[in-house]
């Protein structure tokens, strides 16, 4: 049933504008203090679960999934010992994009035997470090002589995985979604395709672990990919500390998320949370666990994660690994005695017989950093131009501008002066309405509300007594105050300016919808004509969208110098919004 509008207005001034806009004053970090939202039911969380998925997915570049192109394994340099074997790998993950990695099978063991994936984090040595914090051959050996088939890769730009630099991703780059934990995650996918084709791996018994980078790498995999059926990410999931490093940190991945609900994904699996006394996990058994175990019990799983803190700084040592052994050896192994996953001395080989490209060059035709960008790109358009569905592309572009049509707007009118706001998210926008019953207008004009007012278009129709509405967009007009752009990967938790735009005139039209307004017609002036065509594009409701785009044609330096949005290219850019609005 409907409330009269009069009702509507009245019962949204309880819910307070703020003073200042909390996008401007209060913008979240890797390093603020996040706490876990209460899911009170599994179709709640179910429906978060969903959500975050596409969000995680849309943030690294892979909404579409790419094309997964035949690996072409390269297996080679094979070393054995009484009871494992290692060996050099190279796999195309890409066309002409090589991954590196080793592999570690038991020997003597016969029968579908399961498989572990081992993202390594950022130690010196990459994938081959070995010392008291944190060995990737010791617990790649020990696993293998347990009874795993063990993939270790490398992050990129780490030991033979050199075609990009750890961190990269420029305005260009981040248009069309390609930077290092989108390449990472889709590295880690891949992993997981070589160890389902190799013979003697059970692919329903493959599994990951890592630590720190290595950790965020195993929590992104097992929220986008079930086929992980158990993990460890140790020392990494943690409401106070988010990831320090570009590749754990992607424009939009964390726009009102953070890890522990990521982590959360995992479930109902079985995940063994591994935490450290020295770092930022240190909150874990009191914090992060227990948030995570109520989303398991929403499962009736809440057995299936267990937790264990070392008292330790940050690392991935033996006491950490034993821990991780015993629980897979539980879970997996189906073992009782638990006693005989201790850790077993190791030799440690040459580096030169583990790296897959020493004294050797890349295969021929490895594409160089730049060549990588261009293919990236070509494949993204490709795709794109292949869609032509309304309801794909709004889809994606929603997730790329991580704009919502709100559920409900507060609204403060004095006058022809307004205040509106979504409850909870602290924002605040301010405008001029000149209301009446009927359809309604609402006028974006780049320069601020102030400037729309003072256009014919607007005095015509408030003049004729229409319903009528201009706001600040974000930034501009009242609306333009000091912005603090300063904390580490500040894109991976907030809005461009640009997208907070689009927001802001979705929240303008909600309330005119709130209010009453039978249909809804938007009109962007100047450089707000863009804003207002992704805003149509988007919008809950079908909105007629009057827009003279102009000179803006698309292209990328139109989108980095008048509509910056980190994955809008990779969403379709300004072909998806012609075609979801219609407009010509």
């Amino acid at each position: 049933m409907r409330l009269p509008a009069i009702l509507l207005l009245a019962s949204s001034a309880f819910a307070q504008i703020p003073s200042e806009d909390a996008r401007n004053t209060n913008p979240p970090n890797t390093d603020t203090h996040f706490k876990m939202p209460e899911y009170k039911t599994l179709a709640e969380w179910e429906q978060r679960r969903t959500h975050l998925r596409k969000q995680i997915l849309s943030a690294s570049g892979l909404t579409p999934m790419p094309e997964k192109t035949p690996l072409t394994p390269r297996i080679f340099g094979r070393i054995e010992h009484k009871d494992y074997s290692i060996e050099k790998v190279l796999l195309q993950t890409l066309p002409n994009y090589f991954l590196g990695g080793n592999l570690y099978r038991p020997i003597g063991r016969s029968g579908k035997l399961p498989a572990v994936v081992s993202p390594h984090g950022h130690w010196t040595y990459g994938r081959i470090e070995h010392q008291p914090l944190g060995s990737i051959p010791a617990r790649a050996i020990n696993l293998a002589r347990q009874g795993y088939v063990v993939f270790a890769y490398d992050m990129v730009g780490y030991n033979d995985t050199v075609q990009t630099p750890h961190a990269f991703g420029g305005p260009r780059e981040q248009l069309w979604s390609f930077g290092p934990l989108g390449l990472q995650l889709w590295n880690s996918i891949r992993a997981v395709d070589f160890l389902e084709s190799l013979p003697e791996v059970d692919a329903k018994r493959i599994g990951a672990t890592g630590a720190s980078g290595g950790g965020t790498q195993t929590f992104l995999l097992t929220a986008v990919d079930d086929r992980v059926a158990f993990s460890a990410p140790v020392n990494m999931i943690s409401a106070i500390m988010q990831g320090g490093s570009p590749c754990e940190n992607a424009p939009n991945l964390r726009v009102r998320a953070f890890n522990v609900e990521i982590g959360a994904m995992m479930a109902p699996r079985p995940m063994l949370m591994v935490s450290a006394t020295g770092d930022w996990t240190r909150n874990t058994p009191r914090e992060e666990f227990p948030a995570i175990r109520s989303i398991y019990a929403l499962y009736d799983r809440a057995a299936y994660v267990e937790e264990k803190q070392i008292d330790a700084p940050h690392n991935y040592n033996q006491a950490s690994r034993e821990a991780v052994y015993g629980f897979f050896g539980r879970r997996v192994l189906e073992a009782r005695d638990v006693s005989q996953f201790t850790e077993k001395p190791v030799r440690v080989e040459k580096l030169q017989d583990m790296l897959a490209l020493h004294g050797r060059p890349l295969p021929e035709g490895a594409l160089s950093f730049e060549a990588l960008v261009e293919q990236w790109i070509s494949h993204a358009k490709r795709q794109n131009d292949a869609t032509s569905g309304v309801e794909e592309f709004r889809e994606r572009l929603r997730y790329a501008l991580l704009a919502e049509w709100p559920d409900s707007v507060s609204i403060e009118q004095t006058g022809e002066r307004l205040l509106l706001g979504r409850p909870g998210r602290g924002d605040r926008v301010s405008g001029f309405w000149a209301k009446a019953a009927g359809p309604a207008t609402l006028i974006v004009n780049g320069e601020g509300a102030e400037a729309a007012r003072k256009t014919d278009a607007f005095r015509t129709l408030a003049s004729a007594r229409k319903n009528v509405m201009t706001i600040d967009a974000f930034q501009t007009g009242a609306a333009r105050g000091p912005r603090d752009r300063s904390p580490r990967h500040y894109l991976t938790f907030n809005q461009t300016e640009d997208a907070n735009r689009v927001q802001d005139i979705l929240t303008a039209l909600k309330a005119l919808e709130q209010s009453g307004a039978s249909e809804l017609r938007l009109v962007g002036q100047g450089r707000a004509a863009v804003w207002c065509l992704f805003a149509a594009a988007v919008a809950g409701k079908r909105v007629t969208l009057e827009a003279d785009l102009k000179d803006f044609k698309g292209e990328d330096a139109d989108f980095i110098d008048r509509f910056f949005v980190p994955g809008i290219q990779r969403a379709g850019g300004l072909r998806a919004a012609r075609i979801v609005t219609g407009l010509k």
